[in-house]
């Protein structure tokens, strides 16, 4: 017989998507949810938020292998329980750990000591060791093990089929019972001991973080030299291996980044000084977005701005910490009149509303149906570099006058 998975916040980015991969191998998933119109709306077969071939795959199993409910009496029948709440930050930047323990403890009393509890969310480090030792009192016998998501939003279940999956406790069975329970989805286990794995995770988006910021600080550097950024950043990254992968500039926002680089530094006594210097250029990009539109329109005051893209990354519906609501923000202490649009949000205003009647426009997120906006000849803000056209550097940017050029000319008959 087929174990019994139960999640804990199951129908949400984390907890639906790995419910989905459970349940396409043969496993009887739950996903218990307190959120009662995302349950009906798996209950039908309908994807809450936007998951790349997610409406197809929850369709092949909802109903089948895979349910969904609000009663977390469900646990007690479970043979491993996933809890996907992760460890947020307060409004001094700390991890909030009563997020995760709360909602343990408020389940505890359907857990029973023949069970695995899983951690799946990203936890400050020291978090799983606390939980573990307070479930050693509460509920002897259970199995504890740390198995943190390292995927991206929206291709969550593309990639974990096809990313190694790291798994970590404290004792050797739990890690055993992990280890056998994940190899099911995941191509290789890699295992941890559960503070490498917390780091491990950490770590993770931190590198992510700081990569954003360098691309955005190399941004506001060129730009306010009077240089084109975009110029630049195809001269580095045209035919040169080295910098294939350099990151372009965008609002770089979300969930889980910059949550999870102050985790980090409030495990670190917030010496953490590249995590913070990151924090500063990341969420001083859309001032300095705003400013330099500004500067285009010699002042803002009563002027209607299109603010184009809500979402915290392109192609994708989840505003979390999407930081085009800062940008509407500092939009508005100019005096500005924003007008702001998501492709995936249709209580916003209408985009040919928006593009008939602004006078300057401010790319938010490259979503694909921005892409290809005419914009006329109104003044724009781009970071992302997708309104502007792929530079010819094979052809001199200088201003020749006839001379130089017929001097020009005459140097390459010789």
């Amino acid at each position: 017989m087929k174990t019994h998975i139960a999640i804990l916040g199951g129908c949400g980015h984390v907890g639906l998507p790995l419910g989905i991969t459970f349940a396409s191998r043969g496993y009887a998933v739950t996903l218990v949810d307190i959120n009662a119109r995302a349950v009906k709306m798996v209950n039908d077969g309908i994807m809450p938020f936007v998951e790349a071939g997610g409406e197809e795959a929850l369709k092949s199993v909802i109903g089948k292998f895979l349910t969904a409910m609000t009663d977390g009496a469900v646990l007690k029948d479970s043979d491993v329980v996933i809890v996907v709440t992760g460890t947020p930050v307060d409004n001094h930047l700390n991890p909030r750990v009563s997020d995760v323990t709360d909602v343990i403890d408020q389940y505890l009393p359907f857990l029973n000591s023949s069970q695995l509890l899983v951690l799946r969310s990203t936890l400050a480090p020291g978090v799983t060791e606390l939980i573990w030792k307070h479930l050693k009192k509460e509920k002897p016998g259970l199995k504890l093990a740390f198995c943190p998501e390292r995927v991206a939003q929206g291709y969550a279940i593309e990639e974990i089929y096809n990313f190694p999956q790291i798994v970590s406790a404290f004792e050797a069975d739990a890690e055993d019972r992990a280890a056998e329970l994940f190899s099911a989805i995941a191509p290789e286990i890699l295992r941890l001991t559960p503070r490498e794995a917390e780091l491990a995770k950490l770590f993770s988006n931190t590198w992510r973080y700081i990569h954003f910021a360098i691309a955005n600080q190399h941004y506001m550097i060129a730009e306010s030299c009077g240089a084109d950024f975009q110029r630049i950043y195809h001269a580095l990254t045209h035919n040169y291996p080295r910098l294939k992968n350099l990151a372009r500039p965008g609002l770089t926002a979300g969930p889980c980044l910059f949550k999870d680089t102050m985790q980090l530094s409030a495990s670190y006594n917030n010496n953490y000084f590249l995590g913070h210097a990151a924090m500063l250029v990341n969420e001083g990009l859309p001032t300095f977005l705003v400013e330099q539109l500004e500067s285009k329109m010699q002042g803002l005051e009563g002027k209607r701005i299109g603010l184009l893209g809500m979402a915290f990354k392109p192609d994708h519906d989840d505003t979390r910490e999407s930081l085009s609501y800062k940008v509407r923000k500092v939009l508005r202490t100019k005096m500005a009149v924003v007008l702001d649009t998501d492709v995936y949000q249709p209580t916003h205003a209408k985009l040919d509303e928006i593009l008939k009647t602004s006078d300057g426009f401010i790319l938010g997120v490259p979503h694909t149906e921005y892409r290809d906006l005419k914009l006329g000849n109104r003044p724009f803000v781009d970071c992302w570099g997708v309104w502007t056209p792929t530079p010819d550097l094979s052809q001199s940017p200088i201003k020749r006058t006839p001379s130089s050029t017929k001097r020009a000319e005459q140097m390459n008959r010789v």
